[in-house]
């Protein structure tokens, strides 16, 4: 069995509901890796999602696509604001990560209306994503974000341009959040109506790390543990049909989301997620 394929907006590839966060990758070794490979394929996942500020993780990913390039859709990142910025970093994630071609290239963390101009503008990041996806070394375009102002942020970008993905928090916090959760429907709706392809992160956050506390994964926020805990929480994610959750950023945690998901159960109800907030403190990673 393996974990369900849905269709990832207009883009025509079946993508596995869970897409492999390769921040995961960041600070491993390739044997490690290639453990996560063998993981990923037991499981069907067939959709990888990176970037160059994930540390060592596309030079982890290139030996696998030596023989595993049709396996996945592959997808990374540029952080650059700028046209010759971005362009350098296509050209340099092509080589790391040993493929003639990115199915998704995505605008990393663009949240700040200043930067969004940049990017967006004459003489921007997004020229040079439009000039490779012409020259065939890009498939589609994306745009990603953190914080509770991103799903807003995502609606402006897309009011310039036709991304074919975004990619934004989603839990039941964030579901919660008075202000964080209209601006994340509204952009659904929206993206639903375009046929954009929606990618949720931090499905089994929890909180920040306790001050004094030291970090025992490798995700810059305290993740939910527990087999039990993380399946409810991917299938409350997962249990909207549009969507993909993308895995948390630490190997130790992965075997449970995939296994989560392998197979989908029902949502759990309001009621279940409300004792889960109740019971593991859930909060805000973002601030207020």
């Amino acid at each position: 069995m393996t974990i369900e394929k849905r269709p990832f907006g207009k883009t025509g590839h079946m993508s596995s509901a869970v897409i492999f966060g390769a921040a995961a990758l960041k600070s491993v070794d390739q044997s490690t890796a290639d453990g996560v490979l063998d993981l990923l394929l037991e499981h069907g996942v067939n959709h990888i999602d990176t970037a160059p500020r994930y540390g060592d993780a596309e030079l982890r990913i290139g030996p696998w696509m030596t023989t595993h390039r049709k396996d996945f859709f592959l997808a990374t990142k540029t952080g650059a604001r700028d046209y010759q910025g971005a362009k350098t970093e296509i050209h340099k994630s092509l080589e790391r990560l040993r493929t003639d071609h990115i199915d998704l290239l995505q605008l990393h963390a663009l949240v700040y209306p200043d930067e969004c101009r940049q990017a967006l503008g004459e003489g921007g990041a997004l020229e040079a994503l439009i000039e490779a996806r012409e020259q065939g070394l890009i498939g589609h375009i994306g745009v990603t974000g953190h914080g509770w102002t991103v799903a807003a942020m995502h609606q402006q970008s897309l009011e310039v341009f036709d991304f074919d993905a975004v990619l934004m928090p989603w839990n039941w916090f964030a579901a919660n959040h008075e202000l964080y959760n209209p601006d994340y429907q509204a952009t659904l709706a929206l993206c639903k109506k375009r046929g954009i392809a929606v990618q949720t992160i931090k499905g089994i956050a929890r909180g920040p790390w306790a001050a004094g506390v030291k970090p025992n994964r490798e995700t810059w926020y305290e993740p939910l543990e527990g087999d039990d805990t993380i399946r409810k929480s991917v299938h409350w994610v997962l249990g909207h049909p549009d969507i993909f959750l993308n895995s948390a950023g630490d190997v130790g945690l992965l075997p449970s989301v995939l296994k989560a998901a392998n197979p989908l159960g029902p949502k759990p109800s309001d009621q279940e997620m409300a004792g889960l907030n109740d019971r593991e403190g859930l909060a805000s990673i973002f601030g207020i």
